[in-house]
């Protein structure tokens, strides 16, 4: 088993795999992909339950909206991209240059906030490509090759 898969408050199945979440106080703080070697983790306060229950409808519906409390920590421009790429809708996608147009900024700071986004699916970095191609999708995670996961999410949602 994952080593990493008992560093969460909760780990629960989802069709990409088992993700890792993780709450302080009354937010959600981490969400992970753990990829396929995990056990489930009893969900262990309301919060994480309403947090699996909103990520199951999301898996059951693309067009689901998420409504669950959260804390980002990250530098001012960081969460300047998170907010970018929070208001981008199911079912489209913006560029790297996109955003780093929006924010005065480049594409390889946007995409090494993209890489840190701690909770991928309510901020859905998955919906930010390249200009000609996916472009990458959860770096800061490395040893494994997520892109799968960004087709199958980008497929869900009826972009590819």
């Amino acid at each position: 088993m994952n080593p990493n898969c008992t560093s969460f408050d909760a780990v629960i199945a989802s069709p990409v795999g088992f993700l890792g979440l993780s709450a302080h106080a009354d937010a959600l703080t981490r969400i992970e992909f753990l990829g396929a070697d995990c056990l489930p983790l009893a969900l262990s306060n309301p919060l994480l339950r309403e947090a699996a229950a909103q990520l199951a409808a999301y898996f059951a519906d693309p067009s689901f909206r998420f409504d669950l409390p959260y804390r980002l920590e990250g530098t001012e421009f960081r969460r300047r991209v998170w907010a970018q790429i929070a208001a981008i809708p199911s079912g489209e996608v913006r560029s790297y240059a996109d955003l780093a147009h929006a924010l005065y900024s480049a594409p390889r700071p946007v995409g090494g906030a993209c890489g840190a986004n701690p909770l991928p699916l309510l901020i859905p970095c998955h919906r930010v490509v390249a200009a000609n191609g996916l472009g990458g999708f959860n770096a800061r995670r490395g040893g494994q090759d997520w892109l799968p996961i960004k087709r199958w999410l980008l497929t869900h949602e009826h972009v590819l």
